[in-house]
């Protein structure tokens, strides 16, 4: 059993919560789609525990915004990575510790695969920073491509837009609300967002991931300390709003 980490986003206890839970259902494997950094108040602590616990973690846009520009990013999110890049070149430190964070994150591959499994953190035709967002389903051109891009892999895992469902090549998203009993793969190809552990976008608070067998996927919410992360952001100089949404899901 696989857990699809995604958007754990400094939130170390909603990733440990996760964590948790994923290992009571079963889950032998872990593997990260990205965005371990980026808008919560713990950087490093979830940077190390990824490296500690995941096969793979692929390169996020707060990553490469962390490494290379964030020119792009919205003022807010731009004010997270200046903050989320002083603390991983925090003097506190030892220079040795923060050389081992900055070489993991310019190890990060923008894609992995594995059989039929791709895995990106944006969309699988570009794999960083497009979103694939439930309205981007009533676009034929960019699903045809999306899925075309996918190449012999059935099944893709994504997160990067925070909402979590399955985009069909037949057409379509369905949420994870449809899928009682898990996602099935069928002979066409499918497209799953595993949704956010440390910012969930979708209206519901809880942390988001997805475990697969194999055969189906299942979709996970899991109760963490919201609060305790909201006071842990306005401990630090980050932007007030990104406590405010962790408390409604936006």
């Amino acid at each position: 059993m696989i857990a699809f980490l995604s958007d754990i986003h400094g939130n170390t206890a909603a990733l440990e919560a996760v964590l948790e839970d994923a290992r009571a259902e079963g889950a032998g494997r872990f593997l990260c789609l990205g965005d371990v950094i980026g808008y919560g108040p713990e950087p490093r602590e979830c940077l190390e525990r990824i490296m500690d616990i995941c096969e793979v973690c692929l390169l996020g846009n707060h990553e490469q915004g962390a490494m290379f520009y964030a020119a792009d990013f919205n003022p807010k999110a731009r004010a997270a990575i200046e903050w989320t890049k002083d603390q991983l070149n925090s003097k506190d430190r030892g220079r040795d510790e923060n050389f081992r964070l900055w070489n993991y994150i310019s190890s990060m591959p923008e894609r992995w695969s594995e059989g039929e499994i791709l895995c990106v953190h944006g969309s699988p035709r570009d794999p960083v920073r497009e979103y694939l967002l439930p309205s981007d389903a009533a676009d034929p051109v960019k699903m045809r491509e999306c899925f075309e891009r996918m190449g012999e892999s059935r099944i893709c895992f994504i997160g990067h837009s925070h909402v979590p469902g399955v985009y069909e090549e037949s057409g379509g998203f369905r949420s994870p609300g449809e899928f009682p009993e898990g996602f099935r793969l069928g002979a066409g190809k499918a497209i799953v967002n595993v949704g956010s552990i440390g910012q969930p976008r979708d209206g519901d608070v809880r942390s988001s991931y997805v475990l697969f067998d194999g055969d189906t996927v299942r979709f996970r919410r899991v109760t963490y300390d919201v609060e305790g992360t909201i006071r842990k952001i306005r401990d630090t100089d980050l932007p007030e709003y990104l406590a405010e949404r962790l408390a409604v899901g936006r």
